[in-house]
């Protein structure tokens, strides 16, 4: 254990340092004002998971990353639809998961806002409508926006969420 202490001590630190940008700052500010000025709060998301296989649950979480840093923006994910803002809904819907999707939509206060994430939500992708699928989530529940891929990438989410949030909150 010794030599090993005494080797790190001698080689000292060998990480570089965290690239600087000066432009991320600034996009990051500007993002928090347009959600402030047009929401005048923070955005809460809930997710729901109706029968996917989690491909879109990872992208959805890399949105928490500090790269793209969801939170920082503004954005965040709550535990009761009776705190959300927006619905986004992934997978095709399975048979188990219709009442509890329904549910979920019904509990949300006014304006209802459905986002389908991925193709299984939004088309019902390879699982299309089956004994025990109900298809894409439109089938169940009125969608506002889809974020069509196969996973979608979290660009595309972030793409969506904003066209959201500039079309149904800023003209209310």
């Amino acid at each position: 254990m010794f030599d090993t202490l005494s080797t790190m001590l001698r080689t000292g630190i060998l990480t570089e340092p965290a690239p600087v940008s000066t432009e991320a700052p600034v996009v990051i500010e500007t993002l928090q004002k347009d959600l402030r000025n047009i929401l005048g709060r923070a955005l809460c998301l809930r997710h729901v998971d109706a029968g996917s296989c989690n491909g879109c649950e990872l992208e959805i979480q890399a949105l928490n990353n500090p790269y793209y840093n969801l939170e920082g923006v503004g954005v965040k994910f709550v535990a009761s639809p009776r705190h959300a803002d927006l619905l986004l809904v992934t997978g095709p819907v399975s048979v188990n998961m219709e009442e509890a999707l329904r549910r979920t939509y019904d509990a949300m206060p006014d304006p209802k806002i459905v986002m389908a994430v991925g193709d299984c939500g939004a088309c019902g992708g390879i699982f299309g409508t089956s004994y025990a699928s109900r298809g894409r989530v439109a089938n169940i529940v009125p969608v506002n926006h889809t974020v069509s891929g196969c996973p979608p990438e979290p660009t595309a989410l972030l793409r969506g969420i904003l066209q959201i949030v500039r079309s149904k909150f800023s003209d209310s």
